[in-house]
């Protein structure tokens, strides 16, 4: 097998993890809140499945992004393939950085020196409401 080869296996195997994530976190987030259901209030509930599911897409996202950067290793990527590319990972970062937004309930700069992990939604840093 040659270089290429393994390349293009490994951005397809990439690509298989970013969906298996999305498909397989769609499928555990409900359950998962279903087992937690009885210390949460409906609020909660909601909160609890929407941060699961937005977890699993963004990590799901960041494999696709993966697996687009390395098949250009494989080529030698024309312009046209270049701004394609391009595009696809600044539409993907885009809808990762806007799901952390939504799930954090502020941006990511706001974290404070220390912080190893960011506050979930509800936290003291909100972001401002117009």
């Amino acid at each position: 097998m040659e270089f290429t080869e393994l390349v293009i296996l490994a951005a397809r195997l990439f690509e298989a993890a970013g969906v298996a994530v999305m498909v397989g976190g769609a499928m555990l987030a409900p359950i998962m809140v279903a087992i937690r259901y009885r210390a949460m209030s409906g609020r909660q509930v909601y909160r609890s499945l929407r941060n699961d599911l937005g977890s699993a897409i963004l990590l799901g996202l960041e494999l696709l992004v993966a697996a687009d950067i390395i098949r250009t290793i494989a080529e030698a990527p024309t312009l046209g393939q270049v701004l394609v590319l391009g595009l696809i990972v600044v539409i993907r970062t885009f809808l990762s950085f806007t799901l952390e937004v939504e799930l954090e309930g502020r941006w990511p700069w706001a974290r404070g020196p220390h912080e190893e992990h960011p506050p979930k939604a509800g936290g003291d840093e909100r972001l401002p409401h117009p």
